[in-house]
Parts: structure tokens; C-alpha cells; sequence
């Protein structure tokens, strides 16, 4: 049997590797504390949740979903966006719901990507940006986020050769894994870069529900001309802790979500309608839940910069999103630090290598952890640098 080379050229997913090295230790007997990957330990509100109990005893519910979703959930991922950004979307045009973010995201490389073709991919960002365009045939041109440009891509640094094959932008802001945020005015740039170039533009908006210290992060969407040439991925996972019901949603631009809709219908079958309602009284119900997360995710963010500080560590501190991202101690690459910290304490942290070659020298650590383990976490920190010293 000869597989294809589109899966003999495809790497392992970061995130499975870290998930098997985890059960290694567990194997083991040993106690892993996990700072790795970002899915929030808080419960779904319990509303949401009732909503969906409701829904699933109704028979209408037990059968095929439609690819597009129900009308009420559009409406409903419209009418959220109007509340929160003032942007007015079509919910028969502009709105498709998905099966988590990253489905969307891993499928819309179908709508644009041929062999040969390439898309711009922010390095460090989050790997099904790449791996969507490498599973197209088409190839990923990396745009370095670093600490001098705020870790926003330089877009004019672009080559023209490399921009006459360009098919497709990706951005990401509030940015995982750096944490950093992006202002309306750089999305206003990038919209006038896109038009110029006849690139699309794809962002990925998961964390704009996710912010500290009273800031609001903005929506692609409110860009001048954002919906001529772009689409938003959102998603409910990280805005209401529902990462494991797998919904999500693209919003801007008719002809691309068009496009996207139609790869949807020719490989899934939608989302179940049950986790649909479960959506709708999300966006529609209190949104003074995300509130209340948000303060316990800060509170965790302070204690964890603190603890970092304390041991040498230089840490951006972010204004939104779930994650830190550090430098890693002299001597050690990011591989090389993530590993040592898993054998010497059993921390797990993401090296940042894991996003792209610019994540080199960097790891970041995920605030989706109880409070007894971060604090468990934080005195394994502090005995990795014990050991160091001794």
C-alpha cells in the first residue's frame, strides 16, 4: 500500500505529539501539570448547557443538519455581531457557521489555494494555516512576527515575486500564540495592501472575547472595505468555553463564503442542531459570562508574569487572548527548554518552534488551567531554576 505523499510530506501536529509525551509520563505514574494547549477548564454556562438538553430530546433534532446551518443560528451570529462590533452582515450571505474554527480554517484553502500557489502565513501563528495550504499543493510564504514590529507582518516587506502568486493573506489578532493585538488602523492597511494586491484575506478571530484590563479587541470586519475582500473565523470555544461541542462560524464576504459554503456541503453534513441551539442562546443569552471568565483568566495571567519574573524569565504580557509568550533561558532552544522542563519537572510548555521558525527562542504557556494547578505548576518552575542553580 503507497500512501499519498500529501500525508508522507504532512508533520505530526504539534499538539499530538505534546498530548502523547503527556500520557508517557502519566504511564509512568508520574504527575504531568500541563500549561500546553489552550482549552479552557471552565464548564460551559450552565444555560447553555440546559439549551442543549432541551433541544436534544426533540426528534427534528436526531436527523441530518443542513451544511449551512439553521437560519436561527445565522440570524443569530448577525445579530451578535451588530451587539458587539456595530458591523451589519446578511445572515443568508455572509454568515456560515462551521464545525469549530478550525474546520473553516483548514477547508478554505480549498477555495483559493491551487497547486503552486501561496499563501501569506504569520510566523510564529497557528499551523492549520500552513498545513491547509501545503494539503492544496500550494506553498506557505512565512511573514516573521517579532518583538520590533510588534509582532504584526510587515506587509510592505513582501517581495513582488512572491506577491504575484499570492492568493491568500492570514491574520490573527488577538494572536495566538504571542498574545499580541492588532488596532483598527493596521486592518485598515491591510484591507488597501489586499485590494492593491488581489490577495484575499482570511482572519481568525477566536480571541476577541478574551481581553484584560478593560481593552476591547476589534473585529476585521470593522475595516473600511474589510467585506469587499475578506472573511472573520470566529468561534464559541474560547468566548464560552465550548471547545468540545465544535462550533464556529465565518462572517464577510458573500463570494468567499459562497465558495467555502460549497466545499462544506460536498464534504460534512453540518453541525448537529441540537449544539446549534446550544449556540443561539449563547450568542443571544448573558453576555456577562465572558466577563467573568475574563477576570479569572487575568488573575492568572498577573500570577503567572510574576512567577516568570521571578525566575529570570522575559515574558510579553498580553492584553488578550489565553496565552504568554516567553523567551526561553539562555542556552536552550525552545525543543530543548519544553523538553527539559517536561523531564526535569514534568511542566509542560509549547515550543515555540511548534508555530513556525520565527517561534524559535520562545514557548508559550496556556492560562486554560485550574488555580490549584497553575499554583502547582508555578512551584515546579520554581524548582526547575532550583536545579539549574545547585
Amino acid at each position: 500500500m503507497k500512501l499519498s505523499e500529501r500525508i508522507e510530506k504532512l508533520p505530526p501536529y504539534l499538539f499530538v505529539q505534546i498530548s502523547k509525551k503527556i500520557a508517557a509520563k502519566k504511564a509512568k505514574g508520574e504527575e504531568v501539570i500541563s500549561f500546553g494547549i489552550g482549552d479552557p477548564d471552565i464548564p460551559t454556562p450552565q444555560p447553555i448547557i440546559d439549551e442543549l438538553c432541551r433541544t436534544a430530546r426533540d426528534p427534528v433534532n436526531h436527523r441530518y443538519p443542513e451544511s449551512e446551518g439553521l437560519p436561527e443560528l445565522r440570524k443569530a451570529i448577525a445579530d451578535w455581531y451588530w451587539k458587539r462590533f456595530k458591523v451589519e452582515l446578511d445572515p443568508e450571505k455572509e454568515v456560515l457557521p462551521l464545525i469549530g474554527a478550525k474546520e473553516g480554517i483548514a477547508h478554505v484553502a480549498l477555495c483559493f489555494i491551487d497547486p503552486g500557489d501561496i499563501a501569506l502565513v504569520p510566523d510564529p501563528g497557528y499551523p492549520v494555516y500552513a498545513i491547509g495550504t501545503n494539503l492544496c499543493g500550494g506553498k506557505t510564504y512565512y511573514l516573521p512576527l517579532t518583538e520590533n514590529n510588534k509582532f504584526l507582518p510587515a506587509l510592505d516587506a513582501i517581495p513582488a515575486d512572491i506577491l504575484k502568486k499570492s492568493r491568500l493573506l492570514w491574520l490573527n489578532y488577538p494572536n495566538n500564540p504571542t498574545g499580541a493585538v492588532a488596532e483598527l488602523g493596521y486592518f485598515d492597511k491591510a484591507v488597501e495592501f489586499a485590494k492593491k494586491n488581489n490577495v484575499a484575506i482570511c482572519h481568525d478571530g477566536p480571541y476577541t472575547e478574551v481581553a484584560f484590563d478593560g481593552y476591547k479587541p476589534v473585529s476585521f470586519m470593522q475595516a473600511k472595505g474589510a467585506r469587499d475582500i475578506a472573511i472573520e473565523f470566529h468561534s464559541l470555544s474560547k468566548s464560552f468555553n465550548m471547545t468540545g461541542w465544535r462550533i464556529g462560524m465565518a462572517v464577510g464576504n458573500a463570494e468567499m463564503i459562497t465558495a467555502l459554503r460549497v466545499i462544506k456541503s460536498n464534504l460534512d453534513s453540518g453541525i448537529p442542531q441540537a449544539i446549534q441551539y446550544m449556540a443561539i442562546k449563547a450568542l443571544s443569552g448573558n453576555q456577562n459570562v465572558i466577563d467573568e471568565h475574563n477576570k479569572i483568566y487575568q488573575a492568572r495571567r498577573d500570577r503567572v508574569i510574576k512567577a516568570l519574573k521571578a525566575i529570570g524569565i522575559k515574558a510579553q504580557v498580553p492584553k488578550a487572548s489565553l496565552y504568554i509568550w516567553a523567551r526561553c533561558p539562555e542556552g536552550f532552544t525552545s525543543a530543548e527548554f519544553a523538553e527539559d522542563l517536561l523531564e526535569q519537572v514534568g511542566v509542560v510548555v509549547t515550543p515555540g518552534n511548534g508555530y513556525g521558525p520565527t517561534g524559535e527562542g520562545y514557548f508559550r504557556i496556556s492560562l486554560t488551567i485550574s488555580d490549584a494547578l497553575l499554583e502547582k505548576g508555578i512551584a515546579k518552575l520554581g524548582e526547575w531554576k532550583n536545579k539549574k542553580e545547585s
